[in-house]
């Protein structure tokens, strides 16, 4: 009989993961397997046949009351075998009654509303390279590592339901990445995060209290990428920043579900330009 076992996953094997998500066009970050292990280092689960990696889940616990479900894969050599199912009920006992986010690939949705989640919005991803616009006065844009870290955190926690401060302090540490806050009178007003991922860039967190200062951060992003193309996974119920990418002349590619077991969290969805991740929320 074949002996199939389910483990957590260690730096290494994250490796193993993110090529997985690229064989599926996910377009992970080259860089992400740090940041996303440290966001809960016990949250990366993998399934092996015979020793042989056949299955991947991420169950990442943010607080007591949060967490996010990502990397949902199986090899297809083994898919409809009920191995993945079994990874899956691992994932769910890890989060532990706490309110479940993902974001579903069209196909899964049905699967994922047989388990009990909901669909709260769609991201819709939009790619290419933005149109040049200027910057509006009075909006200055620096390097995130020039403002106390405790005020980054304070910001996220508008945008995001759980405290992930591991994850955050690598996110825009991680050589490669670029990270920038946009102040306006002092204040900070926004915040975004660009890194190198198969094709292109990828955008996100992207948060900004108007369209002028998203579009501060955007530019400064975008320029770091020299003509090469950024993708950013828009939540659709912002119509605000779909206007805006699509004034910039970037096209969707891809869209997912936003689903939750519970209540949608109270965040401040008009100043989410574009969502940190798919994988990890």
């Amino acid at each position: 009989m074949d002996e199939y076992e389910i483990t957590t996953a260690g730096t290494r094997e994250m490796t193993t993961l993110l090529e997985w998500a690229e064989d599926e066009g996910w377009n992970p970050g080259k860089l992400d397997r740090l940041p996303f292990h440290a966001a809960d280092p016990h949250g990366f689960f993998m399934g092996k046949l015979d020793a042989e990696p056949v299955t991947s889940v991420s169950a990442v616990r943010y607080g007591a009351d949060y967490g996010f479900i990502g990397f949902y894969i199986a090899s297809p050599p083994v898919r409809g075998q009920g191995y993945g199912i079994q990874a899956w009920r691992a994932a769910m006992n890890h989060l532990g009654g706490r309110n479940v986010g993902l974001d579903g690939v069209v196909e899964q949705q049905d699967n994922y509303r047989r388990s009990g989640f909901r669909t709260a919005w769609n991201h819709v991803r939009y790619a290419g390279v933005p149109h040049a616009e200027e910057t509006a006065a009075g909006i200055t844009v620096v390097d995130a590592g020039t403002v106390p870290f405790g005020a980054l955190t304070s910001y996220d926690r508008r945008f995001f339901p759980g405290p992930r401060d591991a994850f955050l302090s690598l996110w825009v540490a991680v050589p490669g990445h670029t990270a920038l806050v946009a102040l306006q009178d002092g204040e900070l007003r926004g915040f975004g995060t660009a890194r190198p991922a198969g094709t292109g860039a990828r955008v996100g967190p992207l948060y900004a209290a108007s369209d002028d200062i998203a579009l501060a951060l955007l530019n400064g992003l975008s320029a770091v990428q020299r003509g090469e193309p950024v993708a950013l996974d828009v939540p659709d119920v912002n119509r605000a920043a779909i206007g805006l990418v699509e004034r910039l002349g970037l096209e969707p590619t891809f869209e997912c579900a936003r689903m939750y077991t519970g209540g949608t969290p109270e965040i401040d969805l008009s100043g989410i330009y574009a969502a940190t991740t798919v994988e990890l929320g």
